[in-house]
């Protein structure tokens, strides 16, 4: 049904063919992914396969018929077997459910009769039963993404082609169209699908294609997406502001200093901080105390702030500190910023 024959495709001022010798074949009926870093070349793939582009070397045989041989005026007859579903959903805003749906089927000159039928069998199909009279703006990504997909499917192609259908989706939307293209499939269409949801390939197990710049590396049948460094992590590794630990800092050194005066003295471990064993050096620069929380924990015509650091494995020496209050350091832990439990980790974004 679709099959590429050695192909090479280049583009005008680039160096690097976006595709290079790509040999495989897609049977009727079959569910494929097509995965790989940006930039790989799988959209390069469902251009040639829609006749978008044409290659530069090799062949691509879609339906029976060489892409490069179709004549311009014929593409158009050529893409009434196919369907396509993208990322962004080029719904026509101004229309609603029905005509953007009914609006394929006028361009290729179905009759009125077909297109009264076959628009409510394929909104059915996709789930958006009784949201004919909708316009885009009325409908969530999801659904949007449905009438995309019926309007694809408005035409009974034979071939359906999918690029990135759920980038624009939450999770549990993402589930769901996936598993209207897996019932599409079910019934007969060839879908070839190019994705980035890892998840989804290694749940389906169906046949997978990875592409790795331009060169096809693995065709596997029932295989997952493979390698997933390529895809970025949103979970940032827990860090400390220069904010909070100058806080930390200057509470540390204050019940030191109390302790001191006291005539006690407390241990280095039992004043270190609660990143202290982790194998970071988090040592802060030397911060002066900003003026609104110098003002509130000393006294009143005491000696400007001074520069502090983290207490390392000596006491501080004290030297013209006022006295302080034991008592006084309740205010540290009424602001959060007293003892500590490694669950209280302090992200990025304080």
């Amino acid at each position: 049904m679709i099959r590429f024959e050695n192909v090479t495709k280049h583009y005008r001022g680039t160096s690097r063919p976006a595709l290079n010798k790509v040999d495989f074949e897609v049977l009727r009926g079959e569910f494929v992914f097509l995965v790989g870093a940006s930039g790989s070349g799988k959209s390069s793939c469902l251009r040639l396969i829609l006749r978008e582009d044409v290659p530069s070397d090799g062949r691509v045989v879609v339906l029976g018929r060489d892409v490069r041989t179709l004549s311009n005026r014929k593409v158009p007859y050529f893409r009434r077997h196919i369907g396509a579903v993208f990322q962004d959903f080029r719904l026509l805003p101004s229309k609603t459910v029905f005509q953007n749906v009914a609006f394929t089927l006028q361009v290729i000159g179905s009759s009125r009769a077909f297109i009264q039928q076959a628009v409510p069998e394929v909104l059915a199909l996709v789930g958006l039963a009784g949201k004919e009279k909708r316009f885009p703006h009325e409908l969530s990504g999801g659904e949007q993404q449905r009438v995309a997909i019926a309007r694809a499917l408005a035409n009974r192609p034979q071939v359906l082609l999918a690029d990135e259908p759920t980038g624009n989706l939450d999770p549990a939307t993402s589930v769901d169209i996936m598993q209207l293209l897996a019932r599409i499939n079910a019934n007969g269409t060839t879908v070839v699908m190019a994705t980035h949801e890892a998840g989804f390939v290694d749940q389906m197990k169906r046949r997978v294609i990875e592409l790795k710049n331009g060169e096809m590396v693995r065709d596997e049948r029932h295989g997952g997406y493979g390698d997933t460094s390529a895809i970025p992590s949103l979970a940032p590794e827990p860090e400390r502001g220069a904010a909070a630990v100058a806080a930390l800092t200057a509470v540390l050194e204050l019940q030191r200093e109390a302790a001191a005066m006291a005539g006690t003295s407390l241990p280095v471990d039992s004043v270190a901080p609660p990143w202290a064993g982790e194998g970071r050096d988090l040592t802060p620069e030397p911060v002066a105390v900003p003026a609104a929380r110098a003002d509130a924990d000393r006294q009143p015509d005491a000696a400007p702030p001074r520069e502090i650091t983290r207490p390392q494995t000596q006491p501080v020496p004290v030297q013209d500190i006022p006295e302080v209050e034991v008592a006084e350091l309740g205010v540290a832990d009424r602001l959060g910023l007293g003892r500590r439990d490694r669950d209280d980790e302090v992200g990025p974004t304080s």
